[in-house]
């Protein structure tokens, strides 16, 4: 009778080694999941517990990131607003499209607000500024918003042309108001 409880504890702690190798590779595979969806750092590498650290804190950041823009969003959808700058007035659709241009050193940010049906106007508007001005576009994106498009264009003018960005700024202005 001994033999037998000899061999029925011998293999419970066989068993309990197996299941706790099992749970070790099986909880570096998630930590190595883990790890490769944080953003990645030039730093050395971490020990396990610094990355799980890591991984909380950036989690942390995203849960904070997220809550921002939830209530951002229940605020502009409570007054009906656009996140685009106050000056464009895309309220009342009476007169679109409408344009507006930050100029920041040699960089244009460009703010398009137009129809469904005006929606080409940003096709003419990359076209003045990669043919015509030779501005690089960096940026370009735009969306939909019932029959509202919200068109965004940065780009880079080239420095060596002193008061081209004024002169793009208006040649866009003008096009713009041509539509109106």
């Amino acid at each position: 009778m001994d033999q037998s409880l000899s061999n029925t504890s011998q293999s419970r702690s066989v068993d309990r080694k197996t299941i706790e190798k099992n749970r070790r590779i099986q909880m570096k595979a998630l930590s190595s999941e883990l790890n490769a969806l944080l953003p990645q750092t030039s730093r050395a590498p971490l020990t396990l517990p610094d990355q799980l650290d890591e991984a909380a804190n950036y989690i942390k950041k995203l849960q904070v990131n997220m809550e921002k823009m939830t209530e951002r969003k229940r605020k502009l959808a409570a007054t009906g607003s656009s996140s685009m700058s106050s000056s464009v007035d895309v309220s009342v659709p009476k007169r679109l499209p409408k344009i507006e241009i930050q100029e920041t050193g040699s960089i244009l940010h460009i703010f398009l607000v137009t129809s469904v049906e005006h929606k080409f106007i940003f096709y003419e508007i990359i076209s003045v500024l990669s043919d015509e001005s030779g501005a690089e576009i960096t940026h370009a994106g735009s969306s939909t918003v019932d029959d509202t498009v919200f068109h965004t264009l940065h780009c880079k003018v080239e420095d060596c042309d002193y008061g081209a960005s004024s002169r793009i700024s208006e040649s866009l202005k003008k096009l713009v108001n041509n539509f109106n």
